[in-house]
């Protein structure tokens, strides 16, 4: 099986990139956070896993391995489907996903669309301690601390749904553990719109 494909970029959607390999036109569904870091053209290289359904054959796409093997354990949870996966990996980076997946983090994984509470639980009592540690890379324990906090509150009272700010924050946090509150408010408002 093709596990890492390149290919010629022919256009950009919301959630795919077209790929043309060897003269065909390839749809690859993609996480935004590698969407993002593709350019609009030209060749690229991803971590693929072909999913196959009664009558479905999909491509999903990842900027990077781990992401990849992240996606392929999600996939072993039941009630866990593609979109769901591809929902985690484009609310939470790859190292922060492990972490939450590794410490059964159910708010963490809630910040992602299509993950409600039961599915969650579900998710974090089936992958809890599976996590293996070279996917967790540098994420060290997921820091609250009253700024954090603070800067939730602050978040939610705009307006922001507390799903989307406790994983904006979650990120923020894990990437400046020492930012202020006003800080984390300023660099989640960027995330966010």
């Amino acid at each position: 099986m093709v596990r890492y494909l390149k290919g010629t970029a022919l256009r950009k959607t919301e959630n795919s990139v077209i790929l043309l390999v060897g003269g065909f036109g390839l749809e690859v569904f993609c996480p935004t956070t590698t969407l993002t870091h593709l350019p609009e053209e030209g060749e690229i290289a991803l971590h693929t896993k072909l999913v196959v359904r009664e009558d479905d054959l999909s491509l999903y796409g990842f900027a990077d391995q781990r992401s990849l093997e992240l996606f392929e354990m999600l996939l072993g949870v039941s009630g866990v489907g593609p979109k769901v996966g591809l929902n985690l990996l484009s609310s939470l980076s790859p190292a922060l996903l492990a972490r939450a997946l590794a410490d059964g983090d159910i708010r963490l994984l809630t910040g992602a669309q299509g993950v409600g509470r039961k599915l969650a639980e579900r998710i974090a009592l089936e992958l809890r301690g599976k996590v293996p540690p070279h996917l967790m890379g540098e994420a060290g324990p997921i820091l609250r601390r009253p700024q954090t906090e603070e800067a939730e509150l602050a978040l939610v009272t705009l307006g922001f749904r507390e799903n989307q700010v406790r994983s904006a924050v979650a990120q923020i946090v894990q990437q400046n553990p020492e930012a202020s509150t006003q800080e984390i408010i300023r660099l989640a408002l960027k995330a966010l719109r």
